[in-house]
């Protein structure tokens, strides 16, 4: 009997990007390849990138490089969001076999037979981003506890700083009825927790396709897909992974307030607590419209987590426009921040904006924010000291040890019960330590936990 040939992966970037990567292993699966670990050298690497850092180009390279001294005669295929916007530039690092744009990715396996490991620059298959019209459905599984599915891709939102849209293309959306259908799908493999994830989730029901032109009447809004998913059974959890704040209603705050599956975890992006950067960035909120929606659902789920993205150095950000970001965060009751240094984009509005910030006046900023974060969250588990909430277990990444997060997103590590592993049980959540870490005690949890 043959040998079956090989496939092994590599994600960068966000939850959305995972979904993606294990349905296109479940592709090559279901065309007789089997999976095997980065290390163990195989037969064709698939690299899924992400374009959001400015370190994409170096990371790729990295990770070709990488690729290669595992298994030398491996071919390599690079997909993703820097694969659409700069599909040459990646075909020229050298060991490069293949580049996908996003109408091409999920078609992977009607160019893998046609590669050649030929010397010189590698395929190009990436189209222009329109022709990126239709939702292709994807979940991970098999590689965590939880399960990233995605519900919606791409963005109509025209944000000076981002190129989500020049790589992923219009928004568009899955149904509610086959949201629903994979929920029971995963649940049926035994995962206990989903994640929703998209480009913008928030504008969900946007329709399957994109049609020129036009653009489709909602049949159904973002409350009304998590209405429909909280009635599926087998799932303990499901968490939204970033939702844009005019698009978190208050009726969707409501609705998770009284969920029994949707945890209290809400992730906004912010990226400025200043209006002057909000109006150049074009974000479709003022930070009045923030502090509102942070406010309600405090008052509803004063336990809940709450996240925030935010940039520093955009164009344009003098030293008081930081301070009043500053100000405005640190006055605001979350959990914790994603701190972002801008960077040049191209093909953006912001690059040919005025008022370039220093880079190490960015990184200055940076820091301080990210400090304020950590003392967000360390107030935010204090808050917690002494109250029992569930956990999910998984492995950890230190040996003899599991982790894995309360409903509200604290985040814990305890010593391995194997028994536990992809269980939700209760702790008691009792010390902060000296790395910030919440430490909890588990004595005759065994006999309680939820299955």
């Amino acid at each position: 009997m043959a040998t079956p040939r090989t496939v092994a992966f590599y994600t960068l970037g966000c939850k959305l990007n995972y979904s993606e990567t294990s349905s296109i292993g479940r592709l090559f699966e279901s065309a007789g390849y089997a999976e095997v670990g980065f290390r163990d050298g195989a037969d064709i690497y698939v690299v899924n990138t992400c374009s959001v850092t400015d370190f994409a180009d170096r990371k790729c390279r990295q990770i070709v490089r990488r690729a290669l001294k595992y298994s030398p005669g491996a071919k390599v295929i690079v997909v993703g969001c820097y694969a659409q916007l700069k599909p040459e530039e990646i075909a020229g690092i050298e060991g490069v076999d293949l580049v996908l744009g996003a109408a091409e990715k999920f078609r992977i396996l009607d160019y893998v037979d046609g590669l050649s490991k030929a010397p010189g620059k590698g395929m190009v298959r990436a189209g222009e981003v329109t022709e990126a019209k239709d939702f292709v459905n994807a979940f991970s599984f098999g590689d965590r506890t939880r399960s990233f599915l995605k519900v919606q891709d791409g963005c109509d939102y025209k944000c000076t700083f981002c190129t989500i849209p020049l790589a992923r293309g219009r928004s568009r959306s899955d149904t509610v009825e086959n949201v629903v259908a994979n929920a029971r799908s995963i649940a049926d493999r035994g995962v206990k927790e989903i994640v929703l994830t998209g480009v913008n989730i928030g504008d969900f029901g946007n329709g399957t396709e994109v049609i020129e032109g036009a653009r489709p009447k909602k049949e159904a809004l973002f409350i009304d897909l998590i209405r429909e998913l909280d009635q599926v059974e087998g799932i303990n959890r499901f968490r939204i992974s970033s939702i844009e704040p005019n698009l978190c209603t208050d009726e969707v705050i409501e609705f998770v307030a009284q969920s029994e599956r949707f945890v209290p975890h809400f992730h906004m992006p912010l990226q400025s607590g200043n209006n002057k950067q909000l109006r150049q960035m074009r974000r479709r909120y003022r930070r009045e419209l923030y502090a509102e929606r942070v406010a309600k659902i405090k008052t509803l789920m004063p336990h809940c987590c709450i996240g925030v993205d935010v940039i520093v150095g955009f164009p344009g950000e003098t030293e008081e426009d930081f301070l009043e970001t500053y100000r405005f965060i640190n006055e605001l009751d979350i959990s914790y921040l994603h701190v972002f240094t801008y960077s040049e984009r191209p093909n953006t509005p912001a690059i040919d904006m005025e008022g370039a910030v220093d880079m190490e006046e960015r990184r200055r900023r940076n820091q301080m924010l990210t400090i304020l974060s950590e003392k967000k969250r360390r107030f935010f588990y204090g808050q917690h000291l002494g109250q029992s909430r569930e956990v999910l277990f998984e492995h950890s990444k230190e040996k003899g040890k599991m982790s894995g997060f309360t409903d509200n997103y604290i985040r814990i590590e305890a010593p391995l019960r194997k028994e536990l592993l992809n269980r939700l049980a209760p702790v008691s959540l009792q010390r902060i330590n000296e790395k910030g870490e919440m430490e909890v005690e588990m004595a005759g949890v065994e006999a309680r936990y939820v299955n």
